[in-house]
């Protein structure tokens, strides 16, 4: 079996198997919380509920439950593959909810293909839930389906793979449609394919205002017409009488080509006949029906759109859904009708044209994504979408009628929407993303190890840096063999054989060293290790970052670094930071590694490295300084180590939102620093980064957090030095350590835009 596929199927079976898990909500620790959570508490709530069904969302989480439901007929691109095989992708829909929209979900596999048995099946499952989101079921049965549901029962149901990608492509082409100057009520539209997504997709274009003599739809036997025999009611809608047969004939003049059927099946020649300003989302996945680059060189006045990531415009039904049904259960509807489509239409529409946050800007490495034909529809990471997606719709259901419970402040719904999740929460993703925009040379000390060489091939294959690997060669090449590693073509370095480079670094590292007490011959011989040869790639430009340490101790490791390559200007200490993503968002967490018992001084240093780090990732620090005293309830050396540096940093960097020495539970609840301290500058948000007062602590915490807490840690990462090195603990896992070197490429990317690389270059 390929590594890859084994790698998918490790992924779904290591640990826990499965993707999702039910986690309890409220305390269970005593005999009283389960008495009260069981028997006999429970009767309690069951007894209001029947006395008033409506207080089961009270009592219950049916108010924030979707069941994500599926007969497994029409899959991915995988086809009728059963209910049982389409169970991962029901659970990885779940997945988008929670981490999307904070959406609880129940996958449901049925099995059962016949319709009346289905939507029994269903409905007999429907008080469980408080939405019903349909999934990969087959046309023509899923219009059956979902007509059915939405009219016999009183929640929101929604089949996605009809209405997502209609909802998402809907309002690119309002977009598409302003950029070229068009009016869709005028415009020639052709649909290549005649399935759910194209059927639900062309309907909601003409609830925009697109005419139905102005559309042309095209299945595998070419134009819908309306004189061929034996039309299902759902392709006759969109028959044509224009005396047209195929393809090439009905985009003739066409202003609109959407596609929604197979990879590959358009040449660029083909849109030669198009109008003025095509608008062509061609959205078969993976392959879109005719190549993005292919597309742009024959029409370089096309407006273009695809279902793919790797191309401006990404019609992604994620931009939808999870939102759509936020909205939806918040305001208790009965169900998603048109005008909460619609909404959702337009609001997603309007969005694409407001101003981009930096979070966003980072996350696809630009500097400023604007309104224009390369950008017609906000992005899958844009966090703006749930308070702005969600409200329009909860609005919609209100107005329209459906809302069994308006909401009264609009203000405070958005404001809890942004709460939700922890607005922070997408940290990862984002930078993985940015680093993958302009992938940089990482260098790997440890290269004959399994875990670096599998990080290696993981990082290259998605695209996020350009390994370069130092170690013996035969081992190397050895265990690539052994694993199967996918490592072809990949920079392989044994520095004992560069015996050129080695007098070269020599020279160099000789030069930095000799009042050190380094004679030439040890400046030379030591270069052989490979901590120093690394460090001295990274010095000279022949790497752009460093990544070291996972078979050696950490002083070992730094040591090396700090010689060659050594702290940045104005910088005495450096310091080694962990992010903890935690369910609220990232937590950000120094000195972790390195400063044993610093002075105030030094903690000064250190919190101003880690605020500077935290601003890298487009995040503004809220600092406390930890104590196990509050603002000077206590003065032993340490509290008043801490509080000196909340003074130093008040009167030098008033700009700073600092503040301490503060417990930590403080830090963290605002509300106990409103009652307590009103006069911190905590008391409205709380912190989001803690600087320790001392190793132990700042070492402790972290792992308490990550064992116990479950949080996952990243780090540490490297404060104050010149250049990009980051050093791993040891035994880290391969997921830490692509972590760490997603961090390093953003850290080489962010250094090379301040020009940071010029200033500190050094030549060979």
């Amino acid at each position: 079996m390929p590594d890859q596929q084994q790698e998918a199927l490790d992924y779904h079976s290591s640990g826990r198997p499965g993707k999702i898990e039910v986690v309890p909500s409220k305390p269970t620790s005593t005999q009283r919380d389960l008495a009260l959570a069981y028997s006999p508490g429970v009767a309690v709530p069951c007894l209001e509920i029947e006395k008033d069904p409506e207080s089961v969302y009270k009592y219950t989480a049916k108010g924030n439950l979707v069941a994500v439901i599926s007969n497994g007929t029409a899959v991915l691109g995988l086809g009728n593959i059963g209910a049982e095989a389409s169970k991962p992708v029901m659970e990885g829909k779940g997945l988008l909810f929670k981490i999307f929209a904070d959406i609880d979900v129940f996958d449901i596999e049925i099995d059962q293909t016949d319709v009346d048995a289905f939507v029994t099946t269903v409905k007999a499952i429907s008080p469980t839930f408080g939405g019903i989101n349909l999934e990969d079921i087959k046309a023509p049965e899923c219009f059956e389906i979902e007509r059915r549901l939405k009219e016999e029962l009183n929640i929101p149901v929604m089949h996605d793979d009809q209405h997502g990608t209609a909802i998402i492509s809907g309002a690119a082409l309002i977009n598409a449609l302003e950029l070229a100057g068009k009016d869709i009520s005028q415009v020639r539209i052709v649909v290549n394919g005649a399935g759910a997504s194209a059927i639900s997709c062309t309907t909601l274009f003409v609830s925009l205002g697109a005419k139905l003599d102005n559309i042309v739809m095209v299945d595998s036997s070419g134009v819908i017409r309306s004189d061929r025999a034996e039309l299902d009611e759902n392709k006759s809608r969109f028959a044509t009488k224009r005396d047209l047969h195929t393809l090439e004939q009905a985009l003739d003049g066409a202003d609109v080509f959407i596609g929604l059927s197979k990879g590959n099946i358009l040449k660029g020649k083909d849109l030669f006949p198009t109008a003025e300003n095509p608008i062509v989302f061609a959205m078969a996945n993976p392959d879109p029906e005719i190549t993005y680059e292919e597309a742009t060189a024959a029409r370089p006045d096309i407006i273009m759109a695809t279902g793919r990531s790797d191309y401006p415009n990404q019609v992604n039904n994620v931009i939808g859904f999870p939102f759509i049904f936020r909205g939806a259960l918040d305001v208790r509807a009965t169900r998603i009708n048109e005008e909460m489509k619609l909404a959702a239409v337009k609001a997603i529409a309007r969005l694409a044209k407001e101003p981009v946050p930096e979070m966003v800007n980072l996350a696809y490495n630009q500097k400023n994504i604007t309104f224009g034909r390369t950008y017609i529809i906000p992005k899958p990471l844009d966090s703006r979408l749930i308070y702005t997606v969600a409200p329009a719709v909860a609005r919609a259901a209100i107005e329209s009628g459906v809302a069994q419970q308006p909401i009264a402040n609009w203000e405070a719904y958005e404001n809890e929407l942004r709460k939700r999740l922890g607005l922070d929460n997408k940290l990862i993703r984002v930078i993985t993303n940015k680093a993958k925009q302009n992938p940089q040379r990482v260098v790997f000390t440890d290269a004959d190890t399994y875990k670096i060489l599998k990080t290696a091939q993981i990082v290259r294959e998605e695209g996020i840096a350009i390994p370069i690997l130092l170690g013996n060669r035969k081992r190397i090449a050895s265990l690539i063999e052994e694993h199967n590693l996918r490592l072809e073509g990949v920079q392989v370095i044994d520095p004992r054989e560069e015996q050129g480079k080695l007098e070269a670094f020599g020279k160099l590292f000789f030069e930095k060293r000799k009042r050190r007490g380094f004679t030439f011959y040890e400046a030379r011989k030591i270069m052989q290790e490979r901590s120093y040869y690394g460090s001295m790639m990274l010095e000279t430009g022949e790497a752009d970052a460093l990544i070291s340490g996972l078979t050696r101790n950490y002083a070992d490791t730094i040591r090396p670094a700090l010689r060659i390559i050594g702290t940045q200007q104005n910088v005495h200490k450096v310091a080694g930071m962990y992010i903890m993503i935690t369910k609220d968002g990232p937590m950000f967490f120094a000195d972790t590694t390195i400063n044993i018992n610093p002075t105030a001084e030094e903690i000064v240093e250190i919190t101003l490295l880690t605020a500077r780090a935290v601003r890298q990732f487009n995040i503004e620090p809220r600092i406390a300084l930890l104590s196990y005293s509050n603002f000077g309830s206590s003065n032993t050396e340490s509290a008043i180590k801490m509080r000196k540096a909340v003074e130093i940093l008040h009167a030098h960097h008033p700009d700073l939102l600092v503040d301490g020495e503060v417990q930590a539970n403080f830090a963290f609840t605002p509300q106990l620093l409103r009652d307590n301290y009103p006069f911190s500058d905590l008391a409205q948000r709380g912190a989001n980064t803690l600087i320790f007062p001392s190793l132990d602590a700042g070492n402790i915490a972290y792992k308490l957090l990550q064992s116990v807490g479950g949080a996952e840690a990243i780090g540490p990462i490297l404060l104050g030095m010149k250049k990009p090195v980051h050093i791993l603990q040891l035994g880290s896992s391969v997921r830490e350590i692509v972590n760490m070197v997603t961090i390093a490429v953003v850290d080489a990317q962010v250094r090379k835009a301040n020009g940071e690389f010029e200033k500190n270059a050094v030549t060979i």
